[in-house]
């Protein structure tokens, strides 16, 4: 393959609003960009088929290299060592920074990574450098997954022997909108016309498509079919409940948190080097390279973990400084047990979300790197009562196989044996609403809602004559409006002169086949034919770099004067 040559397109040049249409013009491919791993897709006219890099490799790493003037990716560059991926010129966890502002508890656990993440935590984006030849270079993980996207342009375009421009690519379940709209920007940059896809949706696609061919081959209809689909991989851990009959798969419910193998790593490594943020405190170069040498070490003892009781880490880490120890697998479960225990809280109350009950489930599918991990299959077992798990689904290959069924399917392509007279009907994975009733979060479209959604609610003035409302739109689950993820705000102005309680102001949030979510609001008097003012119709998230202070600005400028409450009308 001919060496890269890099046309990204710079963040202001993009907008990320446009939106794919219901179908693509053409065969969309799939990706699966991970936190530390990737892999591309396409329908080959019979079946999904990854395409492989130059290295003859399906599954490649998440990461961009600034050493020379020209960045270079886990797609097309070759490492000659390990630790050079861990020596401060790499970019990788990508998927754990993208979106998020420097109060984000992610973020600083992003700063024992072996690059430059600094924070003010003032709620801004915080500032990401590689070490370029003894100089911190600053760059973005828009910037860096939009570098990497190119690279897996390129890959498939030679291959297929075809521009590629349609895209399905998988996401987290709990990445808000605001993220959504960042990986968006940077598929635009990247040169991608792109659909996001959950990616525990994706899996279950992929399961409906087997139990739709293995009906067909035994000349069956196939009954119905409860699938648990739980995918963890380095950064994020998604459950999901599906319901699967002729190749139907209609999401019940979802949940997501962001924790994953990175946070396995992560407390393992302070759990055999406990003074590990003093040492590396100074983030020099030497200071880089011993953190990676420490990382790659425990990195590759809990891989091995996931076949033997216990490994014998021996590592040298510079200064005459040696780290010999052997970990057994009980001290790697016991070290990890919150993130053990989250895990299976989320898988209860996905299932709880569904109002499935344990007796229900046809399959638990278990996907993502983390899959592997004793622990995480006997929790699972255990939770769903199952002597074994399903094994018909390779689990690092479960996401992007998915999403190229997707893209065949949106490119309208059909098929003479039915593998694609398939449809997935997703689910809204967060409540959205708006800030009301003091400062409550008022959920308008309620989590787990199947889309495309559209419903709407009633508010009224809390002040006597009031004629403006400020609209505060969120999505999240917590209580408090300021817990949730802030999406944007606008007001509306000219509601008619009444007594407090009688003006009725009503939401409405429409989430179209694309997942685009408008906003619409207008105020008009009890028993009026039209409103008092045009309705106001705004596309959200509207807000962007810095929306952390927005929230805390929009309340010590207008206080109470705009607020509203949820209109309880008299039966």
């Amino acid at each position: 393959m001919a060496e890269p040559i890099y046309t990204v397109a710079s963040d202001s040049e993009t907008t990320g609003e446009d939106r794919t249409t219901s179908t693509f013009p053409e065969i969309a491919v799939g990706i699966d960009i991970g936190t530390s791993q990737c892999s591309i897709a396409v329908w080959n006219g019979s079946l999904v088929e990854l395409l492989k890099n130059t290295r003859d490799q399906k599954i490649m790493r998440s990461y961009v290299t600034f050493k020379d003037d020209t960045p270079s990716g886990g797609v097309s560059n070759e490492l000659s060592h390990e630790y050079d991926m861990l020596s401060g010129a790499a970019i990788f966890n990508m998927k754990r920074l993208i979106g998020r502002v420097d109060t984000d508890p992610v973020v600083h656990a992003c700063k024992s990574l072996p690059f430059l993440v600094q924070t003010l935590d003032i709620g801004v984006r915080p500032f990401v450098a590689a070490l370029v030849n003894n100089v911190w270079r600053s760059t973005t993980p828009e910037e860096v997954l939009a570098i990497f996207m190119v690279e897996l342009k390129m890959m498939a375009e030679y291959q297929l022997k075809r521009p590629i421009r349609n895209v399905v690519l998988t996401i987290p379940v709990s990445f808000s909108r605001f993220q959504l709209t960042r990986v968006e920007r940077a598929c635009a940059m990247a040169g991608f016309q792109v659909r996001l896809m959950p990616e525990p949706t994706a899996v279950a696609l992929l399961y409906a498509q087997q139990q739709q061919q293995a009906a067909h081959d035994s000349m069956g209809s196939g009954s119905e079919k409860i699938a648990l689909i739980f995918n963890m991989g380095a950064g994020y851990c998604d459950a999901a409940v599906s319901a699967i009959g002729g190749g139907v798969s209609q999401i019940r419910a979802l949940a997501g948190s962001p924790i994953g193998g990175e946070d396995l790593l992560q407390n393992t490594m302070k759990y055999l080097l406990p003074n590990s943020e003093s040492i590396f405190s100074h983030r020099g170069i030497d200071e880089i390279r011993r953190m990676g040498l420490l990382r790659v070490a425990t990195q590759d003892a809990i891989h091995k973990l996931s076949f033997q009781s216990s490994v014998e880490i021996n590592v040298s880490l510079g200064n005459g400084s040696k780290l010999c120890k052997v970990l057994s697998r009980e001290e790697f479960e016991m070290v990890n047990s919150k993130v053990f225990e989250k895990c299976e809280n989320l898988v209860k109350q996905c299932l709880h979300d569904a109002r499935v009950g344990i007796e229900d489930l046809s399959d638990v599918v278990v996907v993502g790197g983390c899959s592997y991990i004793p622990k995480i299959r006997k929790l699972l077992m255990e939770i769903s009562k199952k002597k074994a798990l399903y094994e018909g689904i390779d689990p690092l290959e479960a996401a992007v196989s998915g999403a190229a069924l997707e893209g065949a399917i949106a490119s309208g392509i059909g098929d003479p044996f039915g593998s694609l007279d398939l449809l997935s009907i997703q689910a809204t994975p967060l409540a959205i609403g708006i800030r009301a009733d003091g400062n409550s979060f008022i959920p308008i479209i309620p989590k787990n809602t199947t889309m495309p959604a559209r419903k709407e609610l009633v508010f009224t003035t809390v002040q006597d004559n009031q004629s403006e409302a400020l609209i505060v739109v969120y999505e999240g689950e917590e209580t408090r409006a300021e817990e949730n993820h802030l999406l944007g705000y606008f007001k509306i102005i000219g509601i008619p002169p009444a007594p407090k309680g009688v003006p009725e102001i009503t939401i409405c949030m429409d989430i179209d086949s694309s997942n685009m979510l408008r906003v619409l609001a207008g105020a008009a008097l009890p028993g009026a034919q039209h409103p008092a003012t045009p309705y106001m119709e705004v596309k959200m998230p509207t807000v962007d770099d810095g929306h952390g202070w927005c929230a805390e600005a929009l309340h010590g400028k207008y206080g109470a004067t705009m607020e509203l409450v949820t209109l309880r009308k008299k039966s």
